[in-house]
């Protein structure tokens, strides 16, 4: 079998890029929480919350879903 041998210096830039990818995602969950708090909080766009009701997205639909599951038993 082969022996794969790491030396220190590949060691070292290996836990500098997980570093930095851990720093990426980071922020980037950071940012979404902000989006989300504006989208959704702050009434950005006052467009798009008309429109998911007018969807019906945020209606709460179970008892059609549990009427249409005794009706195929």
């Amino acid at each position: 079998m082969a022996k794969f041998y790491i030396s220190v210096g590949e060691m070292a830039m290996m836990k500098t890029v997980e570093r930095i990818i851990l720093k990426l995602i980071i922020v980037q969950f950071v940012f979404l929480l902000i989006t989300q708090f504006f989208f959704h909080h702050m009434d950005a766009f006052p467009e798009l919350k008309q429109l998911t009701q007018y969807e019906g997205v945020t209606d709460q639909n179970f008892t059609e879903l549990l009427e249409t599951f005794r009706k195929n038993n």
